[in-house]
């Protein structure tokens, strides 16, 4: 009040209103320029990044800082998940694809340089009737049989995820198709390394049977070392809980 001591209420209306397009202006010129810096030059030229592995939110600020691409993150949804490490020169999309393997979610694009997160959701998968006859005639099998075998043949072709050494706790999502469309690494196996190789090696993984439409997203997948007495091994097929 004391600010407009002395003037009529038409002048104190008029203060009133030139503050406030003062402050629109300095509040546009804010987001004019926040969003300049957000803007790459084109989101699909490959560039040479580095971003170790992390929590999912501050590798998500990083990955925002070298590509310019804008996010728009709910901090409860990163809270507990990591990254991946990404090394190499890459597009921002491929980038980020990367980067949200084993995250269990999904970039959800506002437009070609700004995107949201979401949950992972299985997409829809045009299936061939003869894929969809089979997959009526598995109903009444195990897929989760199919699926650990899928998984513990990949596994077992590299020596840092044959099963045995280490306890992880996986979540996949399975097209219609049989195939893996995203996948969440629950809890790291202790060694980061490990953690890139084993979302990498989930990646599109066929599980080679169409899924039935009775599963249940996402199928969890629990690894156990040889001291729980329990495992997977590579000459045994057991362990997968699902549909």
């Amino acid at each position: 009040m004391a600010v407009f001591r002395g003037t009529s209420a038409v002048q104190r209306g008029s203060a009133r209103s030139t503050q406030v397009r003062r402050f629109c202006l300095v509040l546009l010129c804010w987001t004019l320029s926040s969003w300049v810096w957000a803007t790459p030059a084109d989101s699909r030229t490959p560039r040479a990044l580095d971003i170790p592995a992390q929590e999912l939110a501050t590798a998500l600020d990083r990955f925002s800082r070298a590509t310019g691409m804008a996010v728009l993150v709910d901090r409860q949804l990163t809270r507990g998940r990591r990254s991946v490490a990404i090394k190499g020169t890459l597009s921002a999309g491929d980038a980020l694809d990367r980067l949200l393997a084993g995250s269990g979610l999904m970039a959800r694009y506002a437009r070609e340089d700004a995107f949201t997160l979401q949950v992972a959701q299985v997409r829809e998968v045009p299936v061939g009737k003869e894929l969809a006859d089979n997959s009526s005639s598995l109903h009444g099998s195990s897929y989760a049989t199919a699926i650990q075998a899928a998984i513990e043949r990949e596994l077992c072709r590299w020596p840092m995820t044959r099963p045995g050494s280490f306890r992880a706790l996986l979540q996949l999502w399975i097209g219609r198709d049989g195939v893996v469309q995203h996948s969440r690494l629950v809890g790291s196996t202790g060694d980061f390394q490990r953690d890139a190789v084993l979302v990498d090696s989930l990646r599109n993984l066929d599980i080679d049977r169409p899924a039935p439409s009775s599963l249940r997203q996402p199928v969890t997948l629990l690894l156990l070392p040889e001291s729980s007495g329990k495992r997977m091994e590579c000459t045994q097929r057991e362990g997968v809980s699902g549909g």
